[in-house]
């Protein structure tokens, strides 16, 4: 509905015009404030220096494409209906006032690869977690400092003052999270941690043989074994130094004796021959290939990553919520969390046709659902809506047929 012109005077809002003259002004205190956003996750322990953390992120991005809902189920486990609830909006939603689900999940899969275990913590809850069963509004991930018998002692963000701090849970109250392929990734003599420390060393190298060293030697025309011979070869080293330094092209000049052999040449080691091994390893490990980093993996290699990789990560993730955040009333009310991946992402256009006649002339989707797949808006027609094969006639007991009018009805109509 338009607006009068009385209307948008009310009515009317701009950011810049119409504000409050002391709100958030200089001297309103709006709380601690960074240059940079300070509950943004930031590896450690060599991964930051290394590419392996484009790989983890790589894989925290597909899981994170997975979507989790708490659902409730029939007597046999299938799906029934998405609750309204809480922990739903943080799932499906927000996590909390600074990060969507997304985010989140990106977040927890991060935090778990560069510290080997991650804590979900819930911040707001419906009641007091310590005193029963409680409904999540908020969560975020905290790293864990101390483990006790019953307790566990987190570094979590508060979002409120903007800082972190040190808090004591019981460990039943939060979901306590193991990387899955810690064996793998975290170990102190893992595959990905000798991976890290042979990228390292290469970095090492490389600073090494561009540091503008020119690494030369110079042969004197006379032994050097007297300590008068070693202070007139320092004199003559000092000499050569000199000319270089201050010269504006780097040239320097030698006597005629003299002989000048020049060292700065590759050393020949194996350190790219380890590399590119322990990054096969790494990869085959890890159910990862370079089709996949880069794009270009087919439908089977990416179904084998996603149920060799993906899968654990997210199932990990998944149970741990249903053991922390769902106490028995609600798993005995058959509520839980099931994880949903929509399998047409990585179907070609050319193949949706086939596969949406097939769904549908087997009553497995109805035709409306198959058009919310490709992305258009459902139908108004009320058989888009039913389950049944298309291709095939409707009974005649379902037909509408109209009713017989008699002759005495038609002669009364005519009139």
């Amino acid at each position: 509905m338009k607006l009068t012109i009385g209307e948008r005077l009310v009515h009317g809002w701009n950011a810049f015009m119409n504000r409050d003259p002391t709100s958030y002004s200089q001297d309103y205190d709006l709380g601690v404030s960074y240059a940079y956003r300070p509950d943004r996750i930031r590896v450690t322990r060599g991964n930051e220096k290394s590419i392996i953390t484009s790989v983890f992120n790589r894989i925290a991005l597909d899981a994170a494409s997975i979507d989790l809902k708490h659902v409730k189920v029939d007597n046999n486990g299938r799906y029934l209906k998405t609750l309204k609830s809480g922990l739903n909006n943080c799932l499906t939603l927000e996590a909390n006032k600074d990060q969507n689900y997304r985010n989140f999940m990106q977040d927890i899969v991060m935090s778990m690869f560069d510290e080997g275990v991650v804590a979900v913590v819930p911040i707001d809850t419906s009641i007091n977690p310590e005193t029963g069963a409680f409904d999540v509004d908020t969560i975020r991930t905290a790293k864990i400092l101390q483990w006790y018998p019953n307790h566990v002692k987190v570094r979590v963000y508060n979002d409120n003052k903007g800082i972190y701090q040190e808090v004591i849970f019981e460990k039943r109250n939060v979901a306590i999270i193991e990387n899955p392929l810690y064996a793998i990734i975290n170990e102190p003599n893992s595959t990905v941690q000798r991976l890290i420390r042979k990228l390292n060393l290469l970095d090492v190298v490389d600073e090494q043989s561009s540091s503008g060293k020119l690494d030369l030697i110079v042969q004197l025309p006379y032994v050097i074994k007297t300590p008068t011979k070693r202070n007139d070869a320092e004199r003559r080293r000092r000499d050569i130094e000199k000319q270089l330094s201050g010269s504006k092209y780097g040239i320097a000049y030698i006597d005629g004796t003299e002989k000048v052999t020049q060292l700065n040449r590759s050393v020949e080691n194996n350190l790219m021959t380890q590399i590119k091994y322990l990054t096969d390893l790494a990869f085959s490990q890890l159910g990862i290939t370079q089709s996949i980093l880069d794009g270009t993996a087919d439908e089977t290699t990416m179904l084998n990553y996603y149920n060799r990789t993906i899968e654990p990560i997210v199932s990990c993730i998944l149970l741990e919520y249903k053991r922390k955040f769902l106490s028995k009333t609600a798993r005995s009310q058959n509520q839980t969390i099931m994880l949903f991946r929509d399998p047409f992402k990585l179907v070609p256009v050319s193949q949706i046709a086939e596969i949406a006649d097939k769904f549908t002339r087997n009553e497995i989707a109805t035709s409306n659902e198959m058009r919310q797949v490709i992305g258009w808006k459902p139908s108004d027609d009320p058989r888009a809506d039913e389950l049944r094969n298309k291709n095939l006639s409707e009974p005649k007991d379902s037909q509408t047929s109209k009713p017989e009018v008699t002759k005495l009805e038609e002669e009364n109509q005519n009139e």
